[in-house]
């Protein structure tokens, strides 16, 4: 998905290493994932997400990369570049964010925690 991902780091200004790491932590790689909450592809798009991103089939590779893509650069907008509070409210939405002002959840601790783990491990590795 190298490709698919470097497109989509340099149109949403969004680190192809971030990608990345969303791309582990969510689906482990395979476009066919689903979550048991009816998430899909390789960045777990929510169907209505997924509509509202512009994304028409979300097991495709570059549909999927390009719109979890978007969503993030539009939460990073939204936190001005906070990227603890960017990737809690992909994992658990903004208004569970806002309302808590930041991360809500244990398991949205604990997937942020993973997400930078990945991000920062692959980073230092370059």
């Amino acid at each position: 998905y190298d490709a698919y991902i470097k497109e989509a780091s340099e149109r949403y200004q969004i680190p192809a290493l971030l990608i990345r790491a969303v791309i582990r932590v969510e689906s482990s790689g395979k476009s066919d994932a689903v979550s048991s909450a009816g998430a899909q592809g390789l960045m777990q798009l929510m169907p209505g997400t997924a509509k509202d991103l512009g994304v028409t089939n979300s097991f495709d590779p570059k549909q999927n990369i390009m719109g979890g893509t978007k969503f993030l650069r539009r939460l990073a907008d939204y936190y001005d570049g906070d990227i603890v509070k960017t990737l809690a409210a992909y994992h658990a939405g903004h208004r569970a964010v806002d309302k808590n002002n930041g991360i809500p959840y244990a398991a949205t601790k604990r997937y942020v925690k993973k997400v930078l783990s990945q991000y920062y491990g692959m980073k230092g590795s370059q």
